[in-house]
């Protein structure tokens, strides 16, 4: 199934990319939430009359995510208290929800789905650097500390 992207995609494409995704991935998802549209002669020329529109979206939308992605950046540390075994394991784990909720506090809104953690959750004590991602390519790194409490 071709499709033509009306955003950024990660790992798929930018606005206007014309790209084969399996069916049920643009029949389910991309083209229910607006990603995307068929690629049909009649989807192309409507894309084509509000590309101008979209990219100017486009370049809204990631320059309020780089503006946060700025003021996480001040934050600096953020530190969190959790139980821990006398040889730094943790009884049970630090997630993404945690992390959230920690920068939160701190002062920035951010969502549990925004921070990416691929390793898994964190499990011991100590220093870790976590990315934060606002936009499909607006990333900041922010370092989060877990003591014992």
């Amino acid at each position: 199934m071709e499709v033509i992207l009306l955003e950024n995609v990660r790992n798929l494409g930018n606005l206007g990319d014309k790209v084969t995704v399996k069916s049920g991935y643009g029949r389910n998802f991309l083209i229910p939430t607006g990603q995307a549209v068929m690629a049909t002669a009649k989807n192309l020329a409507a894309f084509e009359e509000r590309r101008a529109e979209l990219e100017k979206k486009a370049a809204e939308v990631r320059a309020a995510a780089q503006a946060r992605a700025d003021k996480l950046a001040e934050l600096g540390t953020i530190t969190l208290k959790a139980n821990a075994g006398e040889e730094g394991k943790l009884f049970g784990s630090i997630g993404p929800a945690d992390i959230a909720d920690a920068i939160t506090a701190a002062g920035m809104e951010v969502e549990k789905r925004e921070v990416q953690m691929p390793e898994g959750p964190l499990r011991a004590l100590g220093e870790y650097d976590i990315d934060v991602q606002f936009e499909s390519d607006v990333y900041q790194s922010i370092k989060v500390v877990v003591e014992a409490d």
